[in-house]
């Protein structure tokens, strides 16, 4: 080998070299040693819940499988939960891949948990037509609304010093997110305290956002060699000529967003209880019970993830009762209108939230009550149906039965009744083929008496 590469001319190993190395420059080009070329595109959109904790973590994760440039997290939302809110911070803070959020398309907001989602990425962008703000925590259970910093109130009732709690809690939150990414704290308070609002341009101009763009286009040649804090290291962004990879929420996330939706997780309860209740009160049926032990499981693994008052849950488990109870014992409508009313104001207070995408509808809680009422109905129609039909079973139809004495001797013998043949005393002789009429019974004696108006046998 080494004798065949001696033996070229010295003007072919040049020419080939030249080419070796040309080559190696195009495919350097190319391929860039080390760099990704994908951005990976989130998009959420409605109320920050569970669902879009475990979709927004999915979606990093797979950025940082795929070894993606970046993440695009293109926002609309009017709010959401606080814990769910505070989930998705923690995961972009920790995010390998930088994460641009982007409050788009026109006419799009960042409100109240948006807000800071927005603070919490590592870039703000938002398209024009756009606003952020109204970041104010909502009071928990009602009763008030959270208050400033205002030092002359600090003698209040509990319910404004917890609103006060809240507020001092979310504000030093967002103070702290801005200050990781250099963004206007003094703005972001105020957005907590006063329900602040900016619309684009006055966003930009003050510092809350790093970005105006169109479309993605805009906003990845604007995000172009710009410097971001990521886990605690300055990274310059390359979004030169990247690829969008739009990531969907899978099967799980999606069936993760049905059942918290409050009222689905409220429908599935009601049927979980009610599907047990049947199958105790009517044993073997089965479906009730497998229906219901399996709306139950589901609709408790909901509220588990929902800010639930198990109170409420209390409530609706009491009214329930109390209307099952009135259905088998009769209480003159106490215990039916009493469980009504448990079951209504559970229902009403199941949530800890005024959140309104995280409340169940007023319709839902009325068709609930009033479906379970005319159960209430039904079942004691039935049960006054019940009650007023003649007994065709037990000691009760034998008493009062008519009957023929089949063999009799002086006051005792056997008499047929319904078909059968039981033993008989009576106080006056009887003589077979004789009618009779029982008026009691002693064990398997019967008492008979001869029939009124009947023909005594030839």
């Amino acid at each position: 080998m080494d004798s065949a590469v001696a033996g070229m001319p010295k003007r072919l190993l040049i020419m080939v070299a030249a080419l070796m190395s040309l080559a190696g420059v195009v495919l350097a080009q190319q391929q860039p040693a080390g760099m990704p070329r994908e951005a990976i595109l989130l998009d959420v959109d409605g109320a920050i819940g569970p669902a879009t904790t475990e979709y927004v973590a999915r979606g990093i994760e797979t950025a940082a499988e795929r070894d993606a440039a970046l993440i695009i997290l293109r926002l609309d939302t009017p709010g959401g939960l606080a814990t769910s809110m505070r989930d998705i911070n923690r995961e972009i803070l920790a995010s390998p891949v930088p994460v641009i959020t982007y409050v788009a398309p026109s006419g799009a907001r960042a409100a109240s948990a948006g807000t800071y989602i927005v603070y919490a990425s590592h870039l703000a962008a938002m398209a024009p037509g756009t606003n952020i703000g109204a970041a104010t925590p909502v009071q928990i259970g009602g009763g008030g609304s959270p208050v400033g910093g205002d030092q002359e109130e600090e003698q209040q009732e509990p319910a404004d010093a917890s609103a006060r709690k809240a507020t001092n809690d979310a504000v030093a939150s967002i103070r702290a997110l801005a200050e990781i990414h250099g963004r206007n704290p003094d703005w972001a308070e105020r957005a907590v305290r006063e329900a602040a609002s900016l619309p684009d341009a006055a966003a930009l101009e003050t510092g809350v956002v790093e970005i105006v763009a169109r479309d993605i286009p805009d906003l990845l040649a604007q995000a172009h060699g710009r410097e971001v804090r990521l886990r605690g290291d300055a990274v310059r962004l390359d979004t030169r000529g990247l690829e969008i990879v739009a990531v969907e929420p899978n099967w799980r996330t999606r069936l993760l967003a049905i059942i918290t939706n409050p009222n689905v997780a409220y429908i599935l309860l009601l049927v979980g209880i009610y599907g047990i209740v049947l199958e105790f009160l009517s044993p073997g049926t089965i479906f009730s019970g497998v229906i219901g032990a399996i709306a139950l499981l589901v609709g408790l693994f909901a509220l588990n993830l929902l800010p639930t008052n198990f109170a409420g849950l209390g409530l609706i488990v009491l009214g329930i009762g109390l209307i099952v109870a009135e259905a088998f014992t009769p209480s003159f409508g106490i215990f039916g209108i009493g469980g009504a009313v448990a079951l209504a104001t559970g229902s009403m207070l199941l949530f800890d939230t005024e959140v309104p995408e995280f409340s169940i509808s007023l319709p839902v809680i009325l068709t609930a009550t009033g479906a379970s009422v005319a159960l209430l109905l039904v079942a004691a129609a039935a049960a006054v149906r019940a009650h007023r039909r003649r007994v065709v079973t037990g000691e009760s139809t034998i008493v009062g039965s008519a009957g023929e004495v089949m063999d009799w001797s002086g006051s005792e013998g056997w008499v047929l009744v319904h078909g059968e043949r039981w033993h008989a005393r009576a106080a006056a002789p009887l003589v077979r083929g004789q009618p009779v009429h029982v008026v009691n019974r002693k064990g398997l004696t019967l008492v008979v008496e001869p029939a009124p108006d009947a023909m005594l046998p030839e």
